[in-house]
């Protein structure tokens, strides 16, 4: 039985407390949130216990941290818990610098705990089937990859200015899912943004619709396009082009049922956000950290793909404001 102590009790941490309820090989112990009355009710709706931030850290009874808290917050606790000796599940991004990564990266390894970077979406039934088809060669090498991911809308305003922007935010899902696609590392990055859906993003100091080039030393390409806004739903999209052939995975709709009539054709909705989206996801990658812990498998995605994803979004920042492709190779 794996031990864990829950950090960050709001949208995400509530997803990651439902899933390890549900798993018989692991226990929430404790949890901690920066709003009390949040703590108390998830202790009260699991069964668990509340605790302070850095009593879940030095906790003997406790043999991993999942980290569900704001970004600015990992650094400090993930040292801790490094030091603590505690297996650690944290969210993305693991920090905004990315000297701050390579210095936890050290920090973790001289600890040696598992440390497992949760990009989601490598998770998802349909994209995992994707990546293990191209894998197996079905459409033959690589030769084009076309990603998008729209939200239904954008976040609060308050939200976008301590986000670190669309790249760091939104797109380095997208970003990892192109390094996790590929199977090659990207050596030059071009950029462009715009601010085409609410001013007051702007006015932030962000983009809410952008697009990112990406190619290979071998001259494969991935283009990403995101935008904060779609009026059709949560768009999520993949195609891998291939030698051979071409792989595709499509939205995931609220029902597969689809009606005729003399007005045309018309199928159901996508699936309303994210939660809904990659429920089956988050439970899967949470499993996979379980079997980590419990295995001693190397952690994949580690913190070496947080890092690399990071440096992605930094880059693609970099090249939206200066207008100009960055040398990846020189980073």
């Amino acid at each position: 039985m794996i031990r864990i102590g829950l950090l960050g009790c709001g949208r995400i941490g509530q997803v990651h407390a439902r899933t390890l309820k549900g798993l018989d090989d692991a226990r929430i112990i404790a949890v901690a949130d920066a709003v009390p009355a949040a703590a108390q009710a998830m202790a009260d709706r699991i069964g668990a216990e509340v605790r302070s931030t850095d009593q879940i850290l030095s906790a003997p009874d406790i043999d991993a941290v999942v980290i569900g808290t704001p970004t600015d917050t990992h650094f400090e606790q993930i040292q801790a818990a490094a030091k603590g000796s505690k297996a650690i599940f944290c969210e993305k991004p693991v920090d905004m610098s990315v000297d701050n990564i390579r210095s936890l990266m050290e920090i973790v390894t001289a600890a040696d705990v598992p440390f497992f970077t949760a990009f989601n979406r490598r998770f998802d039934p349909n994209f995992a089937a994707l990546q293990a088809r191209l894998r197996a060669g079905e459409i033959g090498a690589v030769e084009l990859i076309q990603i998008t991911s729209r939200d239904p809308s954008p976040p609060p305003i308050g939200y976008i200015r301590q986000s670190g922007g669309l790249f760091r935010d939104m797109m380095i899902h997208d970003f990892d899912m192109a390094r996790f696609l590929m199977g090659e590392e990207f050596t030059q990055l071009s950029a462009v943004g715009a601010c085409l859906v609410d001013p007051e993003i702007g006015k932030a100091g962000d983009v809410d619709t952008a697009a990112v080039t990406l190619t290979t030393a071998s001259g494969r390409i991935c283009q990403i396009s995101n935008s904060r806004r779609a009026a059709y739903g949560y768009d999520q999209r993949i195609e891998v082009h291939g030698a051979k052939g071409m792989l595709r995975a499509e939205n995931i709709l609220e029902t597969s049922v689809e009606i005729a009539t003399a007005d045309g054709f018309r199928r159901s909705p996508t699936l309303n956000f994210f939660l809904e989206r990659y429920e089956a996801a988050y439970v899967a990658e949470m499993m996979a950290f379980i079997d980590i812990v419990t295995l001693g498998t190397a952690p994949e995605p580690g913190i070496e793909d947080g890092l690399k994803a990071q440096i992605l979004a930094d880059a693609a920042t970099q090249a939206c404001e200066t207008g100009q492709p960055v040398d990846l190779t020189a980073i």
